[in-house]
């Protein structure tokens, strides 16, 4: 008897590829919803305890150089059209992940001053956990970790008790301090 092989085609290689990919950036324990933090946000389902995976930030590795060269050609957009959304991502002193594909939900994450969530950088992946334990319909954020020189482009809309006014990473906010107290407060966000 003859045995038949069942051979894909390429576009059905394909589909299977971006279906697993689209799996890989949904998670159970989150949805996107409206956000007032900034347009669209990601909200807790269940509750979810400190330390716990919550999802995986999907994307394309890419090199420093082809990230600063797409990160230049984004802010160049975002002064022309007011869109500002970058969603590049840290991975190692050598790539970065380009988050900005449909299937990744984790890239409507928004940032906060006090955050709720990290990422977990976990071999050649980002995963996002828990800081704490969050409660079902929480918006989900994170420390976008940006850097102080490049502050005044980033203002931040969290509304944290302890928000800083600018999207700058934790441990420079000393520095930001130093910076705005020069600054006179009509210039402050």
């Amino acid at each position: 008897m003859a045995v038949k092989i069942k051979v894909e085609s390429e576009e059905q290689i394909l589909h299977r590829k971006l279906l697993r990919l689209w799996q890989r950036g949904q998670s159970a324990l989150c949805e996107v919803r409206g956000s007032d933090i900034h347009g669209r946000g990601v909200y807790a389902t269940a509750c979810i305890a400190k330390d716990a995976p919550i999802i995986e930030y999907l994307g394309e590795r890419i090199d420093k150089r082809e990230s600063q060269r797409r990160g230049t050609r984004l802010h160049a957009k975002s002064l022309k059209t007011g869109d500002a959304a970058v969603y590049i991502f840290t991975l190692s002193k050598r790539y970065d992940i380009d988050g900005n594909f449909p299937w990744n939900t984790a890239r409507l994450i928004n940032h906060s001053c006090n955050p709720n969530c990290e990422a977990w950088i976990v071999g050649r992946k980002i995963i996002i956990h828990a800081l704490q334990n969050i409660q079902p319909g929480d918006e989900l954020t994170f420390d976008y970790g940006f850097d102080v020189d490049c502050y005044a482009d980033h203002p931040c809309l969290c509304g944290a008790a302890n928000c800083k006014g600018y999207i700058v990473s934790r441990q420079q906010w000393p520095e930001l301090d130093q910076r705005l107290n020069g600054v006179s407060p009509a210039f402050r966000a």
